[in-house]
């Protein structure tokens, strides 16, 4: 339960279900600021704050189930918050939902849950899941299927998603209905363990500044600077200071980072476009790759980039080659791979091509 409306309404349901259950709130942070080292408390954004823990354990009041605090801050710390680091220090843009999915909620959770004598752990991801199948939300605009794509089918056959055949909106009704508090409680948004939301700062203050040069993939000019290739991923337009405007005019957007070099390489929007995904590390959440090549659709990341592909399936990857072009793809974000709704299996992006 993280004291959302999302976790507390699928904790209700699965009391309606008859189901025996206990309330859990993970308490994420490493010291007094948070996982981050940022000021928790109210007026913070992002999720897993003490104000959390204590809409959390009204909820559970509310509905009459027992309530404990999890403390996993070292392992958050390690899996998660550290390897956020380490990723964008190799030019990778990571997404932490994804690692905190793969090895916090599903992994040391489940593990501690099923040692407990649980069945399985429910939350409140708008996701399908019926006969080990993962399938998207009902409701397009929240689907979550993207960030539980990590997960084996031996995971699934213990988590509950019960709010995967209802709608944002119907959700919050609910919570309204039951006389819950956290009924318009904003969704979160940020990254939880970045209080303010400036990524690129706190990864300055873990990694130091390091200067280097912005150059244009077109020229091979030096046309900027920069304080480090950490506070950049691919597709970006905005913050790249520039020194001067482009001689075509046309707007620049970050193409490469290189942090071996610590160079930045930006161009035209059209060079941005690739038309083949390299994935390694293949999950198949369905169970096993529907054959060594297949159609299917892929999306590549969190919110988007979603487009039909012919996929083979190597020793220890995929490659995808997609059927409309895409901009802004990312080493380091998962691509999902779906048949229909239904989730097939996700691989970590390493490379693309045009």
């Amino acid at each position: 339960m993280s004291g959302g409306v999302d976790s507390a309404v699928a904790a209700a349901r699965a009391v309606d279900a008859g189901l025996d259950v206990v309330g859990v709130h993970l308490a994420l942070s490493t010291g007094p600021g948070g996982a981050g080292g940022a000021a928790g408390g109210r007026g913070r954004h992002g999720c897993c704050t003490p104000e959390d823990a204590r809409d959390a354990r009204r909820a559970a009041d509310a509905l009459g189930i027992p309530f404990y605090v999890w403390d996993l801050a070292e392992r958050f710390a390690a899996e998660v918050v550290d390897d956020f680091v380490a990723e964008y220090a190799a030019g990778r843009t990571p997404n932490p939902c994804l690692r905190c999915n793969e090895r916090i909620k599903f992994a040391a959770v489940l593990d501690r849950a099923l040692a407990l004598g649980f069945d399985a752990v429910v939350t409140g991801h708008h996701a399908r899941l019926a006969g080990g199948v993962l399938r998207r939300s009902a409701d397009p605009a929240k689907d979550q299927s993207y960030v539980l794509a990590v997960l084996r089918p031996e995971q699934l056959a213990h988590a509950m998603f019960p709010l995967g055949d209802s709608t944002k909106a119907e959700v919050r009704a609910e919570a309204a209905r039951r006389g819950l508090a956290v009924a318009t409680k904003p969704d979160s948004h940020d990254i939880c363990f970045i209080a303010d939301g400036d990524t690129r700062a706190f990864l300055a203050g873990r990694l130091g500044e390091r200067p280097g040069d912005i150059v244009d993939a077109e020229t091979g000019e030096v046309v900027g600077g920069h304080d480090g290739s950490f506070g950049f991923t691919v597709g970006q337009r905005r913050g790249l200071r520039i020194g001067r405007p482009a001689a075509d005019g046309r707007p620049r957007y970050v193409l490469d980072i290189a942090p071996v070099g610590n160079t930045i390489t930006v161009g035209p929007g059209e060079l941005l476009a690739v038309t083949e995904v390299v994935g390694v590390r293949p999950v198949w959440t369905a169970g096993a790759p529907p054959a060594e090549r297949f159609d299917c659709v892929v999306q590549l990341r969190a919110h988007g980039l979603v487009s039909p592909a012919a996929v083979e399936v190597g020793v220890g990857g995929v490659v995808a080659r997609l059927r409309e072009p895409q901009r802004g793809v990312a080493a380091g974000q998962a691509i999902v791979l779906y048949a229909g709704d239904v989730v097939l299996g996700s691989a970590t992006i390493e490379g693309t091509g045009r």
